[in-house]
């Protein structure tokens, strides 16, 4: 790789457990990359990640998907070479029915059956992009997604809660910091609402810095007689209805790696650059959002931590402690294209796992969680924590199977189960499902997604989700698992900072014909802001409640 100017990376609490020494030097950002749009310094301390020149695309006929080249160490993170490495043994399964030890290796998953995966016309191409992808460095730390693990089983022992969310896909044409900077403003309000009510540590995890791809129902759409592959999201695809648009392009992984990059980039910076300071709870509050119902709610929850925080200061509390003034924050995509999850993937020297250096937390969808699929051969050889999403349609015996495989060792943190059905179906279905998992002994976090099981079409022709489905949905959660004695672990949102009219409902009335006048997703409609924030409000007074009968509880 070609030497380039370096600069200082101070130590900072999101490195907590893997950095080395104080200081820990990085190839600095060039002026340009993704297909030469300028990335302008998004932190006033540092830039991190080097972007080389891609090329250009080509097409023929798809093939096999090998990736390889030998790579230099970076730190504790080696490169994951499958050429070179040796295969794992992934030991037999702690909990229920023993199964024999099966070896993994890190392209093992191309022998199974891989859904939902694009045809790239160009093998030479795609060999190319994945050899720089494999060249490139992490973009996250396993130290920081063992930190993240520990968090998360914390929320499986109902010490702590899981706020998860972000865009439903991520966009090329709408990467800009203000975006980046809104989301994260109001996850850091939601943050500060749950953990005020339920009094317990708020786990934050952006469905940022990598989520593009999206499965897809159907591999092709139609309009007007023309015919169509689907969009998949914009590091497979374009959106636009056109056939050169919806060419599977090589290169858009590329792309997706440098924005990827920059806005992990702009978070650290937010989270540990004094923004996300305690002492800003005030401040937090979006400009739309001020004079709403929820932006009062907020404002006088705001303004009771700033006496709490009063207190503290005049009883001799520093407010300088890193916990005060910093945040933790880690980032989470569907792990759905696997060639470049593959050429993301790294092996860690101070543990010697494998980790996918793509993101912190990884999920596996309802339409690739097949026992005997690619995407869960290769989930179960990474050591990042991972998700489970899980409709109706999950058979128990089957959750626990899948458990099994992921987690033979049955440690906690590392499974978090989705749970998306729909309100009525939650009551019905989740009982079953929480009752299989306790008889097998398995330790997992437990976490609604009250979004993919409520989208319906507006006559208008749109997708839309109203909001008194999702209200209903959390509440049926809590109610669930207050019923079965299990823990509440946390909420997982399709939701953005913008002013957008994309979900019915809401303390502000967003009505069907509001929903053409700011519908800006590239997939499924998401809460806004004032939404996303009466959501919180909604699930910090279960946690308060929660709190509160255990305490009386403990009384007698």
């Amino acid at each position: 790789m070609r030497k380039s100017k370096t600069c200082e990376i101070t130590k900072v609490s999101v490195y907590k457990g893997y950095l080395p020494s104080s200081s820990h030097t990085l190839p600095a950002l060039p002026p340009t990359c993704c297909n030469g749009a300028r990335i302008s310094q998004l932190s006033s301390s540092h830039q991190v990640f080097p972007f080389p020149q891609t090329q250009s695309a080509l097409y023929v006929s798809p093939s096999s998907l090998p990736v390889k080249s030998v790579i230099k160490p970076i730190s504790a993170v080696h490169s994951a070479d499958s050429s070179t490495s040796k295969t794992t043994t992934i030991p037999a399964a702690s909990v229920g029915t023993k199964v024999a030890p099966k070896k993994w290796a890190l392209d093992s998953w191309k022998s199974k059956k891989a859904l939902q995966l694009p045809e790239y016309p160009n093998q030479e191409d795609l060999e190319s992009v994945l050899r720089t992808l494999d060249a490139f460095p992490p973009i996250v730390f396993a130290g920081e997604a063992r930190s993240l693990e520990e968090r998360l089983g914390e929320a499986a022992m109902g010490n702590a809660f899981l706020l998860q969310g972000g865009d439903c896909a991520e966009s090329f044409k709408e990467f800009n910091a203000n975006n980046i900077r809104d989301t994260f403003r109001i996850l850091l309000q939601m943050g500060a609402v749950l953990m005020f009510g339920g009094q317990m540590p708020v786990i934050k995890v952006g469905r940022m810095a990598g989520q593009f791809a999206k499965p897809r129902s159907d591999s092709f759409e139609e309009k007007n007689g023309l015919k169509l592959p689907s969009y998949r999201g914009d590091n497979i695809n374009g959106d636009a209805f056109d056939e050169k648009s919806r060419i599977p392009d090589p290169q858009r992984m590329i792309r997706a790696y440098c924005q990827s990059a920059a806005t992990l980039n702009l978070l650290r910076a937010f989270a540990t650059g004094g923004y996300a300071a305690m002492q800003r709870v005030t401040q937090w509050n979006l400009d739309f959002t001020e004079h709403s119902e929820q932006g009062d709610r907020y404002r006088e929850l705001a303004h009771r931590v700033d006496e709490a925080l009063g207190f503290m200061q005049a009883a001799g509390l520093t407010m300088d402690h890193p916990v005060m003034q910093t945040t933790e924050f880690w980032t989470s995509h569907e792990c759905l294209l696997l060639p470049y999850e593959q050429s993301l993937t790294r092996l860690d020297s101070t543990s010697g796992l494998y980790y996918d250096c793509s993101a912190h937390f990884l999920w596996v969808g309802e339409r690739t969680r097949q026992l005997d699929g690619a995407h869960i051969e290769f989930l179960r050889g990474i050591a990042n924590p991972l998700g489970i999403k899980v409709s109706d349609k999950m058979d128990p015996n089957e959750l626990v199977k899948l458990i099994e495989i992921l987690n033979p060792q049955n440690k906690p943190g590392r499974i978090t189960i989705i749970t998306r059905m729909g309100a009525e179906n939650m009551r019905v279905k989740l009982p079953h499902l929480i009752r299989a998992v306790r008889r097998a002994g398995q330790i997992v976090t437990w976490v609604s997604d009250p979004m993919h099981g409520n989208t319906i079409k507006a006559p208008c022709g749109l997708k839309t989700r109203p909001f008194d489905s999702i209200r209903a949905e959390v509440r049926a959660f809590f109610d669930v698992h207050e019923q079965e004695g299990s823990h509440p672990g946390g909420v997982h949102l399709e939701m953005t900072g913008q002013n957008v009219t994309e979900c019915i409902g809401g303390s502000r009335t967003v009505t069907f014909d509001d929903l053409s006048s700011r519908y800006h997703t590239h997939c499924d409609p998401r809460l806004n802001a004032s939404q996303s924030l009466e959501l919180a409000f909604i699930i910090a007074e279960r946690l308060r409640k929660r709190r509160l009968g255990s305490q009386s509880a403990l009384q007698y």
